[in-house]
């Protein structure tokens, strides 16, 4: 009898999410996300033949309600697992206590540090910023442009991105000839922007951050005429950002996930049933258009899914090293390949090159 009243019990799936403040259009489709597989999976049997239990809190985009969600997560909730962390910051501010506790975490945020160097215990779904710059720059190198001006936020996602653009330039041999700044408070990027312009050989300009600075920047490069070709980061692929930057947006590019385009993608492309699933049914569900930032939440949840049904338990030592041997998990950011030396499993390739047109993202590359 004991047996079975065990088996019985929900596998606790724990999560902090940066759901309402400024990180908001992160955790909240991370978190809608999230509600409703964890509903359809419970729907369809559960996972082990265990119904799934969602525990989540909101961190407001603060690492240090991060750090205590992720405490109570451990300590009083007792979770088999953590999928969560919708920035870095609190990603990061969360990492010592998963690892001192030896609990699975997926993070669903997107700098470097997360997953490198490998931490035992930490894993996350969104391809690293350094992905992203690879992509970009790559990109730039077969329009034939080696000098480009970098405008970047301040905070946690832009100052990384920026670290990671000036060492993938340096490798590309391709040149920074300009480096701006801006903070999330600033609500005019005009002065710098007009540097950028002004710097001699630059050739195209990409701007590295998330949130409202970027649709700032995309009206001010719009309101200045600027006519070189123009970059943004993976921060702002979502539909949110197309309708924040109206028709200055038009003509940029930048790396995203196949979610923005899903019906461009060709019959083959192995990832084009998944997209198209989760868009459909998220966009059923809830009413509203998806993202790419929901997306890393269902890739999130479905690995930690697989890794328990891989495992046969919710033993975390077991799950943990199924995570680590995930391989052709094929997700909505990309096809997973995890290994002992890589806890994200993408590359660079998964991005897909978006440029908008007439006010809507279409697939260049």
């Amino acid at each position: 009898m004991m047996m079975s009243a065990q088996a019985a019990d929900p596998i606790k799936i724990g999560s902090f999410l940066s759901v309402t403040g400024p990180a908001s259009f992160l955790g909240d489709p991370e978190l809608k996300t999230l509600e409703m597989y964890v509903e359809k999976i419970n729907e369809e049997g559960g996972v082990l033949g265990r119904q799934l239990e969602l525990i989540h809190y909101d961190d407001v985009g603060n690492a240090s309600s991060a750090r205590n969600f992720a405490s109570r997560l451990i300590r009083s909730d007792q979770v088999d697992i953590i999928v969560g962390g919708s920035t870095t910051g609190a990603t990061m501010a969360a990492v010592p206590l998963v690892e001192q506790a030896q609990v699975p975490f997926i993070s669903l945020a997107g700098a470097v540090v997360i997953t490198n160097p490998v931490k035992k215990w930490v894993f996350k779904t969104p391809q690293t910023d350094r992905m992203a710059a690879e992509r970009i720059l790559a990109d730039m190198k077969d329009r034939g442009i080696t000098k480009f001006g970098l405008i970047s936020g301040t905070g946690g996602f832009g100052s990384s991105g920026r670290t990671q653009t000036l060492e993938v330039a340096e490798q590309m041999g391709m040149e920074v000839v300009a480096d701006e700044t801006y903070s999330g408070s600033d609500t005019d990027m005009t002065a710098q922007l007009t540097n950028i312009r002004n710097t001699s050989g630059v050739q195209a300009v990409l701007n590295f951050g998330f949130g409202q600075g970027p649709a700032i920047v995309t009206r001010n490069y719009a309101q200045l005429g600027m006519e070189l070709p123009f970059y943004q980061s993976h921060g702002v692929a979502s539909d949110s950002f197309l309708e924040l930057a109206g028709s200055s947006a038009e003509g940029l590019r930048l790396p995203a996930s196949p979610l923005l385009v899903p019906d461009a993608l060709p019959d083959n492309d192995p990832q084009k049933e998944v997209v198209q699933n989760y868009k459909a049914e998220y966009e059923a569900r809830w009413d509203s258009k998806v993202s790419t930032f929901g997306a890393y939440a269902y890739d999130g949840l479905m690995l930690a899914v697989r890794a328990m049904e891989e495992a046969g338990s919710t033993d975390p030592e077991a799950v943990r090293n199924a995570l680590e041997g995930i391989n052709g998990y094929v997700g909505v950011t990309g096809v997973f390949n995890m290994s002992p030396e890589d806890h994200n499993g993408l590359d660079p390739e998964s991005f897909r090159i978006l440029e908008v047109q007439n006010g809507e993202w279409k697939l260049i590359n």
